[in-house]
């Protein structure tokens, strides 16, 4: 077993995450500070929850975040979660995302991954596939100078993605959390500075 897969499933066990995939969240979060008090923030590809654990903490009891994955996600004791079951690629399901949002979001995550077939260049096509897809909702849902996190495999078509959010956003960053598995090609992708959509007003 990798060394550090173990030491962060143990660790998530003992502090209480869902998933060791929350000490990415976290290592990102203490570098970047993306996530505010008060933020409205949405989490796609939710389940089991371990990254909405670490957000609530983050945006605290007047921030609000809404989770959405096509799996069932367990609630969460914080009142200011809301989960949606559902394919972000379905208008109502955005239709809905917005709605529980409540206004335009400071933040949209997304640790979507593509079922691995162990095909390394089928599986980054996907995972770019979900990247960009992830992108086509923080497009919708993002306020002007939002942030968007997406995870991606790394491959021949990054760079293309990493254009696209040129495009959108004044910033981008590549960032390999130290908690991501040694033999992992995956990286996130950290833009920061939305230039905004055409809707309208900003709210909050």
């Amino acid at each position: 077993m990798d060394k550090r897969k173990d030491h962060y499933y143990k660790k998530a066990k003992q502090e209480g995450y869902r998933s060791r995939a929350a000490y990415k969240l976290l290592e990102i979060q203490k570098r970047f500070k993306i996530f505010r008090k008060g933020a409205r923030v949405v989490d796609l590809g939710c389940a089991p929850g371990g990254w909405l654990q670490l957000i609530a903490a983050e945006v605290g009891p007047k921030g609000r975040m809404v989770g959405v994955d096509l799996q069932k996600t367990r609630a969460l004791a914080s009142e200011n979660v809301e989960l949606i079951q559902g394919d972000i690629t379905a208008p109502e399901v955005r239709s809905r995302i917005r709605q529980a949002l409540g206004g335009e979001a400071h933040v949209v995550t997304s640790d979507l991954s593509p079922n691995l077939t162990g095909i390394h260049f089928q599986d980054h096509m996907r995972s770019c596939e979900l990247a960009r897809t992830g992108l086509a909702v923080a497009r919708e849902l993002l306020r002007p100078d939002g942030i968007f996190l997406t995870k991606v495999f790394q491959g021949e078509e990054l760079d293309a993605v990493i254009r696209e959010l040129k495009d959108e956003f004044g910033e981008v960053r590549r960032v390999v959390p130290s908690a991501s598995r040694k033999a992992s090609s995956e990286i996130y992708l950290l833009a920061k500075g939305f230039r905004g959509a055409v809707k309208g007003s900003s709210s909050g």
